[in-house]
């Protein structure tokens, strides 16, 4: 530590510092002391705050370093960028502190995050910047030339506001040719002055006196006051007053009121008259007391003229002055002693407040550090601070008149948010007096709470064929934060559902829970399906909840209910048989119907709704039956056509109508007879017309495609003609055989038409005869309404005159090996057929037709050697009909693609032997005609297409 000097006031400096380490509590860490000189210009260093406290300076920075005082006025400065305390303005010292030495100033310096809390206490050194002055320019006295010598004149102290060394050190008396100067020093540390006479008086030689008062201090440079005393030499007054008591001594209180009577000097003065006459006055006495206290100059009572305050000062002195017209003195001394009383409030200041605080802030946190004072003293002075009860918080003692508010216990900002606490100050006095200030503590936001949703499982139905983007519905979830930490966003957990993830289904909205439909569900395909949203929040980190939905799909009735049976078909015919035997409720039939919706949309009811004699049949309501509702009679018609509606219970309801063909008929021959009439409903659709023009250039295609063909094959065998007409190699041709196909399966149902073969010798053609053969076929086509076409058989007249002319004769059995057997395809011949003299069938008549399938039906009951039929009949709901009601037409009746007959009885065996008599003998006359006609064969006839056999169709019609 070392003194500055008012040479160096702007360069040098030196710092006092003190550097205590205290173990009270985290949020004080020490104190520093100060030493600076008086009178430092703005600006001027202090201290590094910094080095001395060990803080670095982005510690400063950071904390937010600050300094508050507890006066009005801020002396001190930090600069937190270099750490160091610097004078804000000029420090006055006699101004700050007036006689009181050592002088100095605290305040405190804080740092948050965490807080520390610093105390800094700067000594002002004093300057001798002021001289030495005396309350008055001049001093009277009049002094008896009859005072003796040691006679003692008061004079009034110089004031010097310096202290110290700068103060003043001694007075001088010039001349002193009769005084001499004595200093007494006072209990206060104050002194005051006596001129003392040495020499006597003598008006006669010199009435008045002029003497120079000098007063000097010691500082450097040394400053000096001087007043000047005149004396005025009177008449003889031998007597002087005598004070009552050289000391008074007296208590008042500070809240005394004016004009209090503080106490009574006294003085007595032996003379008699007017030189007895005592008068007091109060002798250099400070500003503060003169304006506090009033001595009667008469009656020398002490008196209070201004505000009394214990704070300011505890005590006074006044030096009474007693004196007579003689001009003899006296002086004694009044120390008045100020009581105190209970009259200041304690005060409350903050000097770091945190008014927000996080919820997860562990136990002991620091909220808030205060000062507490009070101006009084002793037990008025004693102040004892405490919060309010209700709160997690509690007070905590630091420094003297520090206190600090920690948290005492975890905090939620869920359960309170924030708390009103209340600081309560008191004094000991008597009555006591107590002071409060409120705070408001908020307690901030910490993401500790995840979304939770409303309910723990979300279940909803939509209706079936919604449309894309229908808004299902919306979930909720609440978070319990606040802010950002509340604010919940929604998200699709994308998981599989029924092998398809579950955005496929539907989309939920991040911002309200919306549920949306991505597409159109249908019952029958998903009825339900789950998955799951997640609700996350915007914290860090964010909290998330998961909860699952579920969706079910409501059936609606948006499928028409679809015909098991009858099946209706355009390629086929199905009509069920009743008896003309039939009794009342006879079932005829059974409509079977299933509708793909559920519950009441899959309720179906049958009704009829056309019928031909609705007299005769009705349909059960709920089972669909068809029955007959009366006894069959010969009038009722053979065809029977019922059309039945299969309706659902639905709203709108939907239906379906099914053709029931219903033949009322004892026999086959009848209902064949009728079924040829019946004509099938066609749907012709919107674009018959797109179709049409399609075949055509199909069909055009393939014909130009065909011609292209044929020319380019005709040019390849003329070529390869040419080129074996030139060479002795025999040419041997082969022809496959030409046969039409009539889609026809199990009983053969070809129309073979002949064969031509070329013979290899002599380059010319040769035919091969083909004996007739007919042959009985029965088709049952729906789409036929005309009776079949008789196919004519075409003779081939042989050149060769070794060919065979006979046929072989037909087989005994009609049972014939894999060989012999007609197929489609894969079926050989023997040898005839192979070389083209074996029998080719011509197309079979309608009563043939009706042969072979009552011939069919009766082989089908003795073996399963042949293949079945295709009757197209029913018999399910009438067991009571058979084939034993049908007439016997089974006589005659040939196998198709042989020469074979079915035969059932010796009587068909004989038939059958003597018509292949018949066709043996019709060979032999053909054999017989000349070879001229056989050279000219009829041109073969082409196998009939669809095309014609409709055309002929209409032709048999007419």
């Amino acid at each position: 530590m070392g003194d500055w000097r008012s040479t160096g006031r702007r360069g040098g400096w030196q710092v006092l510092f003190f550097f205590l380490c205290l173990c009270a509590l985290d949020s004080v860490t020490g104190q520093a002391r100060y030493s600076i000189p008086e009178e430092q210009s703005g600006g001027s260093i202090v201290g590094n705050i910094g080095r001395d406290l060990g803080l670095e300076v982005k510690r400063l920075v950071s904390g937010k370093a600050r300094i508050i005082t507890k006066g009005a006025r801020q002396y001190v400065d930090l600069n937190r960028d270099k750490g160091l305390l610097v004078v804000k303005e000029r420090i006055d010292r006699e101004e700050l502190c007036g006689q009181t030495t050592p002088c100095s100033f605290s305040f405190e310096l804080i740092i948050e995050n965490p807080i520390q809390l610093y105390r800094v206490t700067v000594e002002v050194r004093d300057i001798n910047d002021n001289t030495p002055s005396f309350p008055k320019d001049e001093i009277n006295f009049k002094i008896s030339e009859s005072a003796l010598s040691g006679a003692r004149f008061s004079l009034e102290s110089a004031v010097d506001p310096d202290v110290g060394v700068n103060g003043i050190q001694n007075y001088s008396l010039k001349p002193t040719d009769h005084f001499k100067l004595e200093v007494h020093s006072q209990a206060d540390g104050g002194k005051y002055i006596e001129m003392i006479l040495q020499t006597p008086l003598d008006r006669e030689e010199q009435e008045t006196l002029s003497l120079m008062l000098i007063a000097t201090d010691g500082g450097e440079p040394q400053r000096t006051g001087t007043v000047r005393i005149h004396i005025t030499v009177l008449d003889a007054n031998d007597n002087a007053p005598v004070c009552g008591q050289p000391v008074y001594k007296t208590d008042v209180k500070e809240s005394s009121p004016k004009g209090t009577l503080i106490t009574t000097v006294s003085a007595n003065d032996a003379d008699q008259g007017v030189n007895g006459e005592v008068t007091f006055s109060i002798a250099h006495v400070a500003k503060e007391a003169k304006e506090l206290f009033e001595l009667n100059v008469d009656t020398g009572e002490i008196k209070v003229v201004g505000k009394l305050d214990f704070e300011k000062s505890r005590s006074y002195q006044l030096n009474v002055q007693a004196s007579d017209h003689g001009g003899f003195t006296d002086t004694c001394k009044v120390v008045i002693q100020i009581i105190d009383e209970n009259d200041n409030v304690p005060t409350i200041q903050l000097m770091s407040f945190s008014n927000s605080i996080p919820e997860d802030s562990p136990p002991g946190t620091t909220v808030a550090v205060i000062n507490v004072e009070d101006a009084d003293s002793d037990g008025n002075g004693v102040v004892l601070c405490s919060i309010n009860a209700d709160i997690p918080f509690k007070i905590e003692s630091s420094l003297t008149d520090y206190y600090t508010i920690v948290t005492e216990s975890t905090l939620d900002r869920e359960t309170v948010s924030e708390y009103n606490v209340t600081i309560t100050v008191s004094d000991e006095g008597t009555p006591p007096l107590s002071s409060n200030k409120n705070i408001t503590v908020k307690v901030s936001d910490v993401n500790d709470n995840p979304p939770k949703f409303d309910q723990p499982v979300y279940s909803k139905s939509i209706q079936e064929n919604n449309s894309p983007g229908f808004s299902i519905f919306s979930v909720r979830a609440g978070d319990a934060d606040w802010g950002q930490n509340a604010r919940v966003s929604y998200f699709l957990d994308d998981k599989q559902v029924n092998g398809v993830t579950a955005s496929a289904f539907v989309s939920v909205n991040s911002e309200n829970g919306a549920i949306h439909a991505v597409r159109s569900f249908d019952y029958e395909q998903i009825k339900s399906f789950q998955f799951n949203v997640t609700a996350r929040d915007g914290g860090s980190p964010p909290l998330s909840s998961m909860v699952a939905v579920r969706i079910l799909v409501q059936d609606q009735n948006d499928n028409a209910p679809q015909v098991l049976y009858p099946v209706q078909t355009s390629s086929s015919l199905v009509a069920e048989m009743v008896p003309r035997s039939a009794d009342v409720g006879y079932l005829v039939t059974k409509v079977v119907a299933v509708d793909v919706d559920s519950g009441q949309n899959a309720w179906l009811s049958y009704k009829l709704q056309k019928a031909t004699d609705r007299a005769l049949f009705e349909v059960g309501l709920q089972n669909g039956e068809i029955r007959t509702i009366r006894q069959v009679t010969d009038k009722d018609a053979v065809k029977q056509r019922l059309t039945v509606v299969v309706e659902d219970n639905g709203q709108p309801s939907r239906s379906a109508t099914v053709n029931v063909n219903v033949a009322v008929a004892d026999s086959f021959p009848e209902v064949l007879s009728e079924f040829t009439d019946f004509t099938h409903d066609k749907d012709y659709n919107d674009n018959l017309t797109f179709y049409l023009v399609l075949a055509l250039a199909v069909v055009s295609f393939l014909f130009i495609t065909c011609l292209v063909v044929i020319i380019s094959v005709k040019i390849y065998r003329w070529r390869q003609s040419r080129v074996l007409y030139h060479s002795n190699l025999p040419v041997i041709p082969y022809y496959p055989p030409r046969y039409a196909d009539t889609l026809g399966t199990g009983t053969l149902q070809h129309v073979y038409n002949y064969e031509v073969c070329r013979t290899t010798d002599s380059r010319k053609s040769d035919c091969k005869f083909v004996r007739p053969c007919s042959q009985n076929v029965l088709i049952m086509d729906p789409s036929s309404t005309g009776t079949m076409q008789r196919m004519q058989s075409e003779q081939n007249i042989l050149d060769e005159p070794d060919s065979p002319l006979e046929q072989k004769p037909p087989n005994a059995d009609w049972r014939f090996t894999q060989g012999q057997r007609p197929g489609p395809s894969g079926a050989g011949g023997p040898p005839e057929m192979t070389m083209g003299t074996g029998p080719w069938p011509n197309p079979p008549t309608e009563a043939e037709q009706l042969q072979a399938l009552m011939a069919a039906a009766n082989v089908s009951e003795a073996t399963a050697t042949l293949g079945p039929g295709t009757m197209g009949l029913s018999t399910r709901y009438s067991p009571q009909f058979t084939l034993q009601h049908v007439p016997d037409y089974r006589q005659n009746v040939y196998i198709p693609g042989s020469t074979a007959t079915l035969t059932s009885n010796p009587q068909q065996q004989q038939q059958q032997m003597l018509m292949q008599q018949q066709m043996a003998a019709q060979q032999q006359a053909l054999q017989a005609q000349p070879a001229e006609a056989s050279a000219q064969p009829e041109p073969p006839k082409a196998a009939q297409t669809p095309a014609s056999k409709k055309k002929s169709t209409k032709k048999e019609k007419k």
